[in-house]
């Protein structure tokens, strides 16, 4: 389970509320958005980013179905569908795909944020995962 501080809280307490947010750097010449969140832009290295606001769509980039996890508290989840999905604004993201069954799973399938709630080792804590996304939205 992932533990805050005070780099990553503003991440987290946005999670809770429904949101999930992103690092975009303001450097001249780059602008991109990045995940997971560090305090540099991984691209050019400018220290110049700041949190904003993601939309929560995505697209299935690519998946595994684990069947066996013997590590808490993913055992008690198997099977359950690993992912890395691409956001609307660009970054690739690992994540979990819920609600959604094994056959239905495409390269390219549009996505949604969803958050888990669970208790973290600092107290509860909601994680983002991805479901599929309605029709016509």
């Amino acid at each position: 389970m992932p533990e805050t501080d005070a780099f990553t809280g503003p991440y987290w307490d946005a999670a809770a509320e429904g949101r999930l947010l992103l690092r975009r750097c303001r450097a001249e010449g780059c602008g991109r958005a990045h995940h997971y969140p560090r305090e540099f832009c991984p691209y050019c290295w400018s220290e110049d980013t700041v949190w904003e606001p993601a939309g929560g769509r995505a697209t299935l980039y690519t998946w595994s179905v684990v069947h066996l996890n013997d590590l808490p508290p993913f055992a008690a989840r198997v099977p359950y569908t690993a992912a890395v999905v691409e956001l609307a604004e660009g970054p690739r993201v690992m994540t979990e795909i819920v609600d959604c069954a094994e056959r239905d799973l495409a390269i390219g399938l549009p996505l949604e944020v969803a958050f888990r709630h669970e208790d973290g080792p600092s107290g509860p804590i909601a994680v983002p995962v991805f479901r599929p996304r309605a029709a016509g939205e």
